[in-house]
């Protein structure tokens, strides 16, 4: 393991029980190994991204202590995404769980299997109101 790092994760689901989606992931990132959740933003209802037509999202994003390296945490989440029925069959298609690593500490990441900062973070206004939550402690 490497020294602990704050990691923003972001949580989505819009099939099924996705609050209850939410609920499980929460759960299963805190008993990753050398982790902890130190901040949770509110959940929020979004419309769907990209072309295909879908429900809306709900959304969330939770600030994660990790000595996880950042690949350790990627694999961790994809097996936590296909733990809910994550089918990865589209992309922005529907789904029951979405995990998204969009900060890792101060690093910059370009491979071909993780990009950190996330490359929609821009794109994203939720995810920025979010974070926005996350840094200021500005959660009800």
């Amino acid at each position: 393991m490497t020294s602990r790092e704050i990691v923003f994760v972001a949580l989505g689901s819009n099939l099924g029980d996705r609050a209850g989606y939410l609920a499980q992931a929460r759960a299963a990132m805190a008993a990753l190994p050398g982790t902890r959740i130190v901040g949770e933003s509110e959940v929020e209802e979004t419309a769907p991204i990209g072309p295909v037509g879908q429900g809306p999202y709900l959304n969330q994003m939770v600030a994660l202590e990790t000595g996880l390296t950042p690949h350790e945490l990627l694999s961790q989440l994809q097996a936590i995404e296909h733990a809910a029925g994550r089918v990865r069959t589209q992309r922005w298609g529907p789904r029951t769980l979405d995990l998204d690593i969009v900060q890792f500490g101060d690093r910059t990441i370009r491979d071909p299997d993780l990009v950190v900062p996330h490359p929609e973070l821009p794109h994203r206004d939720f995810w920025q109101r979010e974070l926005s939550q996350l840094r200021t402690g500005a959660i009800p």
